[in-house]
């Protein structure tokens, strides 16, 4: 494992706990020897985990689509910075870099990023650890949504059970270091 996809908010968040535990997350990073790949923004939690890596001497690729590139406010410090046409060639070269990925607290982006990459590894398009740094327990109502998708018959429990959960960083990114990919044939 090299580099992990974040996925997170390009705002701040209303707690300032977002905020540090992305800048915390960085560091960790870090710490543990691996690259980050991410949307290529200075602003909110994006640019936080960023400037952490960087910080810490880490490598850091942004990827930004053009449209985006002023209104994010495109990172000009990053190892690598790669403007892109759309947000569909955004997330492909992020799960191309990526050999995991974790999502932070964030809006509908964020959420629509990490869930197509878990969707891919619950079709076995990829092996890639899924993770959600449950900050605040800010991801607490969407494990719930989970099990009621369950309950219903519209998901296999085991998918759940691909979702690497933590509140913790530190703990997180061991855990992404030491996964071991179990794929689920859908329609058996």
């Amino acid at each position: 494992m090299k580099t992990i996809a974040v996925y997170c908010g390009s705002s701040t968040g209303n707690d300032p706990t977002y905020m540090k535990e992305a800048r915390n997350l960085g560091k960790i990073l870090v710490d543990n020897g691996l690259n980050l790949v991410y949307g290529g923004a200075t602003v909110g939690c994006m640019g936080a985990v960023a400037d952490a890596v960087m910080e810490a001497g880490g490598k850091v690729i942004g990827v930004i689509p053009e449209k985006l590139k002023n209104v994010e406010i495109a990172h000009q410090q990053l190892s690598e910075l790669h403007v892109v046409n759309t947000m569909h060639e955004r997330k492909a070269l992020m799960a191309e870099y990526a050999d995991g990925f974790i999502a932070l607290p964030g809006g509908s982006g964020t959420l629509e990023e990490w869930f197509e990459v878990f969707t891919w590894a619950q079709l076995g398009y990829h092996n890639k650890p899924c993770a959600l740094l449950n900050i605040n327990n800010y991801y607490t109502p969407i494990l719930s949504l989970f099990d009621h998708m369950i309950d219903q018959g519209f998901i296999k429990s085991e998918y759940k059970d691909l979702i690497v959960i933590n509140n913790n960083s530190k703990e997180l990114v061991k855990e992404l270091k030491d996964y071991k990919s179990t794929y689920i044939h859908k329609w058996q």
